[in-house]
């Protein structure tokens, strides 16, 4: 078995990410030439971490990343860019709840240069990217953890969230339906976002584009439920009508 050189280990961090990456992609990011990244490819290839294809490597099965992490993927860009305007909304020293989700892991990276902190999460990954860092308290609710994101949900983790009144609450969320509001994929979801919007002073869901004008098993609240949209295209006319109706507040990045 190979020790892999830093290049090398950062082939693999891509590959596995991605699940599919080309030689002039590597080259191209890791600055350094395709044969460079040929020859570190050969032992790796060699060892099974990675399959050679026409042009590109691939992950095994047993190397691919979990469905969460390839859900961080999906519109990175637009997710960065609320996270960035979700981040300008937090002073240092606010209380925060923040849910298990793609947009949300990506608002408590953005929070990294914020001290003193107060936040309650169910996120293993939220609850790393903010711990020991600048003065901040993290409280991690309990219960059950999720295979697929390290999520905790369930009669448990709801109750220990209900002893906290926060100032504001960032939300993911899986659909936006004019006719029924917010809503998400399971019943643990809604119930644990329902409560999080209970305890805090300004809800504020965190969405891009492709959710608006879908439909998920459950309803999570009707918009005048939240208090601010951040998302990165304008809502379609009905979205638009109910959000405007309930006086939620829109902001697109």
């Amino acid at each position: 078995m190979i020790h892999p050189t830093k290049r090398q280990t950062d082939i693999l961090k891509a590959v596995r990410l991605l699940g599919t990456c080309t030689i002039g992609k590597l080259a191209s990011d890791l600055e350094v030439s395709d044969e460079t990244i040929r020859r570190d490819v050969r032992s790796l290839v060699d060892e099974g971490m990675v399959l050679k294809v026409h042009g590109a490597i691939v992950a095994p099965d047993h190397l691919r990343e979990d469905p969460f992490q390839l859900r961080l993927q999906e519109n990175r860009s637009d997710k960065l860019r609320i996270a960035a305007r979700a981040a300008e909304m937090v002073n240092d020293g606010d209380s925060l709840m923040l849910d298990t989700g793609s947009t949300t892991t990506y608002v408590a990276h953005g929070l990294v240069a914020h001290r003193n902190l107060f936040a309650v999460t169910n996120s293993v990954e939220v609850a790393r990217s903010l711990a020991n860092q600048n003065g901040n308290r993290v409280y991690m609710a309990g219960g059950e953890i999720r295979a697929d994101d390290g999520a905790a949900f369930g009669e448990t983790a709801t109750n220990f969230i209900a002893q906290f009144q926060v100032d504001k609450a960032f939300l993911s969320i899986a659909a936006i339906s004019a006719d029924d509001g917010f809503m998400d994929t399971e019943l643990s979801e809604a119930e644990y976002s329902r409560m999080v919007i209970r305890q805090a002073a300004q809800a504020i869901v965190v969405a891009d584009h492709s959710k608006f004008d879908r439909k998920a098993l459950v309803k999570v609240c009707d918009f005048g439920a939240v208090d601010t949209l951040i998302t990165t295209h304008a809502p379609p006319a009905a979205v638009a009508a109910r959000l405007d109706a309930a006086d939620v507040e829109v902001i697109v990045v």
